[in-house]
This record gives structure tokens, sequence and C-alpha cells, in this order.
């Protein structure tokens, strides 16, 4: 049954076709369109069948592709947005582009701020994420005709002025001009050592990197200590780490290995001629006769003693060398200080008198065995003879004393063993109490004394007489201290009975005074 819509429309289109020839003429297709077609598209408008294959709807993205070549190209290439996109082709256009929605529709529908441009030929990395679209998309110009390389955009920046031509990515990074990577071992010198840490402006000044000169001499001319006489080989022996950081055998090459000390010397320390092929001494005297405090006494074998690390301290074992022991002061003093002659080192005699003759106290009078009492610290102190083993031991202060206080003589004998003979002068007795001073006094001092005097003499002292001074009964001098025990041999002079009672006071009188007499 027609309806009224099919009815109006039957009578729409006979009326399009039966019009004079002044109104354009129109398909089915046309009229049957769901809406115009975007500006870019409208001059095709009424050609349905370039973009429409009624027959083969799948043809539609050939038909597009058609019109639209360098997209096709991309497609076909893989490359561009189109080429990463659309899988090959196998994606439709429709996908994306949808039509007939009126001429100022936006078919592309393209979001900047949402766009992921790592989906082209270019991906944003490091400072280019930064960088305002359209500070490479210039305005009125497709998005596809932005440059793809380096050089088109910064060729202001090319502080190479085009002589390395224009693919800067082959060398640097994007985050900084400073950040490349240019690999120097694909050229004829790879960056070792040192030369890693050089700026490219050293070597290639002027931005001059073709046939750039690759011999050590070419820059390092003003570097060579020894003037071109070496040649220009510096690699024979010199690394790229740096020139002390040699790679030349001198064991090897000269015969003499650089040990120790010799190791840090500059090869003009000992080449001082610059000339390396000039033969030099191999023994130590032949560089060190200037520095040899000996002045050539031990010989030219220096290494007997001293090693390459340096002259002090010195390795010579003199008790193995010698079978003479350095020990006490000995190893503290100086070699020449026994060792005084000249070349030649003459053997020396082991015994202390013949190098301590003039410090000898004794005059050579006790023989030139001076270890018998001294000791290898110091002749005044660790005296090492026992006096207690001679016929006088020291006990008190006299082991303080020095040896020199009693022995006045160079031969330390015939000393005398009383006290008297070296105190005779401290004695206050003035002899009067004989010479045998020790009876009565300590050897810790005068001071120190306890003699009993009724027990060694048979008369107490009691009373008056326990106060007197030993003078006043002992008043002469004597070799043997006796006195008469009765009253009247000290006290004559007070008797005032003048001897008529005799001559035993005591049997009336005390002690502690004549007055008071007891009778009896």
């Amino acid at each position: 049954m027609w309806t009224v819509g099919r009815l109006w429309l039957c009578i729409a289109v006979a009326v399009a076709v039966l019009l004079p020839g002044g109104v354009r003429a129109a398909s089915i297709e046309t009229l049957l369109m769901p809406g115009k077609v975007i500006s870019g598209h409208a001059d095709i408008e009424t050609q349905c069948s370039r973009c429409h294959d009624r027959a083969d709807r799948a043809r539609q993205s050939s038909l597009c592709r058609g019109c639209h070549e360098k997209v096709d190209a991309d497609i076909l290439g893989r490359r561009g947005l189109h080429g990463r996109v659309t899988r090959s082709g196998q994606v439709k256009c429709t996908a994306c582009h949808s039509e007939h929605q009126g001429r100022d529709a936006d078919i592309v529908k393209f979001a900047p701020d949402r766009f992921d441009h790592a989906a082209t030929d270019f991906a944003l990395d490091s400072r280019h994420q930064a960088v305002a679209c359209t500070a490479c998309h210039a305005s009125g110009k497709a998005y596809r005709e932005a440059p793809g390389n380096c050089f088109a955009c910064h060729r202001k920046d090319d502080a190479h002025a085009g002589s390395l031509g224009q693919d800067c990515g082959s060398c640097h990074a994007g985050a900084r001009w400073s950040d490349f990577r240019f690999d120097h071992g694909r050229t004829h010198f790879a960056l070792t050592g040192a030369h890693r840490e050089v700026g490219c402006g050293a070597c290639h000044s002027g931005h001059r990197y073709g046939s750039t000169p690759v011999r050590c001499a070419s820059c390092h001319a003003p570097d060579d200590v020894h003037g071109g006489t070496r040649g220009a080989g510096c690699a024979n022996c010199h690394t790229t780490v740096a020139w002390d950081d040699s790679k030349f055998d001198h064991a090897e090459e000269t015969g003499f290995a650089l040990l120790g000390g010799h190791r840090d010397l500059e090869c003009t320390g000992c080449h001082r001629s610059g000339r390396m092929e000039d033969d030099l001494p191999k023994d130590c005297h032949g560089c060190h006769a200037g520095d040899d405090p000996h002045e050539g006494r031990f010989e030219r074998r220096c290494d007997r003693c001293h090693t390459e690390n340096a002259w002090k301290p010195a390795r010579f074992d003199h008790l193995k060398e010698t079978r003479f022991a350095l020990a006490g002061a000995h190893g503290r003093i100086d070699c020449h200080a026994c060792h005084a002659a000249p070349l030649g080192n003459p053997k020396l005699s082991d015994d202390c008198a013949s190098c301590h003759r003039a410090s000898d106290v004794h005059a050579g009078k006790l023989g030139r065995d001076c270890q018998q009492c001294h000791g290898v610290e110091a002749w005044r102190t660790a005296l090492v003879f026992d006096h207690d083993l001679a016929d006088f031991p020291l006990v008190g202060l006299h082991v303080a004393v020095p040896c020199v206080e009693c022995h006045r003589k160079p031969e330390f004998k015939g000393v005398p063993r009383d006290c008297v003979g070296c105190h005779q002068r401290a004695d206050v007795h003035k002899g009067g109490l004989g010479r045998a001073c020790g009876t009565c006094h300590s050897p810790n001092g005068w001071a120190i004394w306890d003699f009993d005097h009724g027990k060694e003499t048979g008369f107490a002292l009691t009373g008056a007489h326990a106060r007197s001074a030993c003078a006043d009964c002992h008043r002469r001098p004597a070799s043997e201290v006796k006195l008469a025990r009765d009253c009247a041999a000290c006290h004559v002079r007070e008797d005032k009975h003048l001897g008529q009672f005799g001559r035993q006071c005591q049997r009336c009188h005390g002690t502690t005074s004549f007055r008071g007499a007891r009778l009896q």
C-alpha cells in the first residue's frame, strides 16, 4: 500500500526529473542523501560514485584513498599517522571519519591536547614535549607538512654551521645539545682514556671535523718533554690515560727495573740530557754519588743496606754481617760515629775501648772489658756491676752515691772500707768515739742511731746522764772508747768532799742530781 510519505517522495522525484533544463538534474542517490557533506567535499557531492560503490560497499576505503593519495602512500609505506594506526589498511576510513553531517562538520575530530605524538614518525621526547604545537606546525598548513628532521628547526643552533650535514640526531640526544651519542669509535680514532673527557673543540677547532690528524704529536707536540728526540710514536711508551702512565717496560728494554722510589721519578730525573738512547750507569753509586753521606766509606754497594723505596730506614743486619749487635744507645747513633775511616772501611775492633777510650774515666786502669760494669744504654746509668759481691756491699744511702764519690782514683782501687775513711769530716765526735761509726749509726742516715749504752758498755745512762751529750764524757780522740766507771772520773771537780769519802759517789748520791744525798 502506498503511504502518504511514499507518495510525496514519488511526487518530489518526478517534479525534480521533469523540471525545465534551467534546474540542476538530480539522481536518486542525491535525493536519498542523509545530509550535506563538508565544504571540502562539496564539489563532488552529486557524484556519489566517487565515494560509494553500490555494488561493493567494501570499496569505500579504497575510493577515499584514491583521492587522498598522500594518505594512501603513508598507509602503503607504513609511515606517518595513517600508516601506523590503520594496521596496513585493515581499518576502514569511516571508523574515524564520518560524512554527511553538514558543511561545517568536523569529520577529523582532532584534539591537540589529547593527541599522542608517538603515533607519528616523530615522537616527542625530552624538551620537545614542552614545545607548543604551533612552534613546528605552521598556521594554514597541514600537520603532515611539519619538518621531521632537526636541522629544519634548529638551523640557527647548529654550532657546526652545516659542516656535518643535517642529521643532528645521529650524534645528539633530545635533552640537550651537549648530550651527544656519537660513537667516535666508528671513525679512525677511538676515544679512550683521558681523550673521553676532552671537549670536541679541543681537537676539532673551528668546527673542522674532516682530515683531523690522529698522530699524538699532532696535538701534543707542546707537551713533549723529549723535544721530539723520541719521534712521533708517543704511543710506543705512553697510554691515553695520562703521560705518566707509561707502558714502556724499562726492565725488558734497558735491563734496569724501576722499583720502589724509581717508579715515581720522571724520566728526566735520570735521563737529564733528554736523549733516552744515552747509556746510564746501573749501579746505585752511578746516580747517587752526590747523595752518599758515607762519602764512599762503604764502597758502591748501596743495596747492601738500602732499598729502592728510600734511603731510610736501612736494612743492614749489623749482628749478622759483623757479629756485633747494635743494642741500646748503639742502635741510635749514626754509622759514621764508629765508621769514620775513609774509603776501604777497615774492620773495627768489637771491644768498648776501641771507640770509647776518650770516655774512659778509669784511664784504662780497669782494662778494656767495659761491659763488666757498664750497660749499652749509657755510661752512668744501667750499671751492671754488683757491689754486693765486693768486699763492701752498698746498703742504705750508699746505693744512691755516685761511684766517683768514693772512688776518687781512676783505677777504683784502694778505697777505705771503714766509715771514717770517707766520713772523717762529718764526724761530730772528732774521733772521740773511735772509727767504728757503724756501732751506733745506720747507713740510712747519721741521725738514725740505736746505740744501747747499758748493753754495749755495762754503764747504763740514767738520770742526768741520759740527757748528756756523748762529748760530755768522751772528750778526747781514742782508738778504743773505754772510760772509768767511777763517778770521780768525770765529776772530780764537782766533789765538795775533796775526795774524803772516796770515788764511789753513788753510795750517797743518785744520777739525777748531787743534791738530796741519801744517808744510810
